[in-house]
């Protein structure tokens, strides 16, 4: 069975292997739908000692972890999973994921103080993630709840007198507060967690989920303190400017914090959006034209990196981007991201061909026999009458797949984005942040490309080759079954080569009816 993008040069696939309605929303998690049981199917947990893979046509095939153990030393710089319930134990050793508790743990330092900024938040959940010694420490919840959701909120923060409440401004139709990030101070410094799982039980259960996390951040001097730092990748300056983007004073003590903390020791650099209509320097600030600014700056050289090295993106959500490719997608936003470094100070680079482009978005089937079955979809919006107004999009889509890592029954609510060599053994760069596919997320051009319009709130960090420790021209791709590498390695969430859509294959829409049993024996009737 032959994959559509098996035609397409410079792809790395595998090919011949088998709002709220969503208006440019960035994610809206639904209520479970009334589901009806099969009586033909079981509703056993899935074994421990080994995971499935069900490929396009529904076969399924049992997938063995190796006998040898991992190896040694993180996988990637800071770069985790999330762990998953239900899959073999090797892959979710603790230098590939981690859980919320492992990142909230006293061995990460003696928390004093916290701050936690998210989309969905079930605050007595949370709450029982902490240590039961720290469950008093003050703790600042960002959010962007309105109505009914601000009151739920209230309650559930009431019986906590260490905790408070900040909302997040949402002037702009459809935005969204969906930056995922901890700020947790310790008596020895201070560490920054950027992620993509929203703050309830579901989403660090059995979902494929990201996870950056920081060194510890050791205090300055006063005198160092009261100098501005422009050294190592500018992510203290870009994620001071992210907090004062919010207003307010809320977190002006983090901000004053932050200005007390050496973060130089940041090898990656930040990439966020907030809500507004930006002009002039303000325009790469933010955004996807902040990622064309930073790659075009500090990213490689279209002499290591030409128009063969195919864009990958991959997301939980997609908006509303337009009757044709042109419109957006093919345009501004994969511009962006195609931009290559400079080859000497001064000199842009001029693009002769955009690269292809590639994502990855669940399958219906992916969907179906996934852990959680269809309950999985909840949580991966991609509204029909979106669908049905950009039909050009699925010639661009591949399955999610991740044997590599354990996860391809894992459904992802992890949204990463990357440049992958022709041969898919090297990265040029790696993206995780919590923006999906969507205008809100990543800004949009307006006023004769004079306005850089976001509607929400995103936060991500960029791993680029030349910003680690010891600066290579790029990453190697790195699976669980890896070994050890002389180059940087980022360990890849999902399969690469990718494998290409069929001719039968759906994306997963999640207002549509699905009749066949799931892997729990149940039915999607929303």
């Amino acid at each position: 069975m032959e994959s559509r993008l098996a035609e397409r040069p410079g792809q790395c696939s595998s090919g011949s292997t088998p709002d709220r309605d969503n208006k440019d929303t960035a994610e809206i998690e639904m209520q479970p739908p009334v589901t009806k049981k099969a009586k033909t199917e079981s509703t056993s947990m899935p074994s421990t000692s080994a995971s499935t893979s069900t490929s396009s046509d529904g076969t399924t095939a049992e997938i063995k972890p190796p006998a040898s153990s991992p190896a040694s030393g993180v996988s990637s710089p800071l770069f985790y999973l999330t762990k998953v319930r239900g899959i073999p134990d090797y892959y979710n050793n603790p230098n590939m994921a981690t859980g919320i508790k492992d990142i909230l743990s006293p061995s990460m330092g003696e928390l004093v103080a916290s701050a936690q900024f998210n989309y969905m938040f079930d605050i007595p959940w949370l709450m029982q993630q902490y240590p039961e010694s720290k469950r008093n420490m003050p703790l600042l919840i960002v959010h962007g709840e309105q109505r009914e959701g601000l009151i739920r909120l209230k309650t559930e923060a009431k019986p906590f007198p260490n905790i408070k409440l900040f909302q997040a401004k949402l002037e702009i139709m459809f935005g969204t507060h969906h930056s995922k990030m901890m700020l947790i101070a310790y008596k020895e410094g201070m560490r920054v967690v950027i992620h993509t799982a929203n703050l309830i039980a579901k989403d660090w259960d059995q979902k494929t989920q990201g996870v950056w996390i920081s060194p510890v951040f050791h205090q300055l001097t006063s005198a160092a303190a009261s100098q501005t730092s422009a050294e190592g990748t500018g992510f203290k300056q870009d994620l001071l400017d992210y907090l004062q983007a919010y207003g307010g004073t809320a977190l002006n003590e983090w901000k004053q914090r932050l200005k007390e903390h050496d973060l130089s020791s940041a090898r990656v650099r930040l990439i966020a959006s907030v809500p507004g209509a930006h002009t002039g320097a303000n325009m790469h600030k933010w955004g996807h034209l902040k990622l064309r600014k930073v790659l075009l700056q500090h990213g490689p050289p279209s002499s290591s990196v030409d128009e063969h090295w195919p864009v990958v993106g991959q997301f939980s959500s997609i908006g509303s981007l337009g009757p044709s490719s042109q419109q957006w997608l093919s345009s501004e936003w994969l511009l962006s991201l195609s931009t290559n470094g400079r080859k000497e100070a001064g000199a842009a680079v001029t693009m002769r061909k955009y690269p292809n482009l590639q994502l990855v978005f669940p399958t219906v089937e992916n969907v179906r026999n996934s852990l959680e079955g269809y309950m999985a979809g909840g949580s991966i919006p991609y509204a029909l009458k979106t669908a049905q107004k950009q039909p050009y999009l699925n010639d661009y889509l591949c399955h999610w797949k991740a044997d590599s890592t354990g996860r391809s029954r894992a459904a992802p609510h992890i949204k990463t984005y990357m440049r992958v060599s022709p041969d898919c053994s090297k990265l040029a760069w790696f993206l995780v942040t919590s923006a999906n596919l969507s205008k809100a997320a990543w800004g949009a051009l307006e006023k004769k490309g004079t306005q850089l319009k976001i509607r929400s709130y995103e936060i991500g960090v960029l791993y680029l080759p030349s910003d680690q420790e010891t600066p290579g021209s790029s990453f190697a791709v790195k699976s669980a079954l890896s070994g050890e590498s002389t180059e940087p390695q980022i360990l890849a969430p999902f399969d690469i080569p990718l494998t290409g859509y069929a001719k039968e294959d759906k994306p997963w829409i999640w207002d549509a009816k699905y009749f066949k049993p799931d892997s729990k024996g149940n039915m999607w009737t929303p």
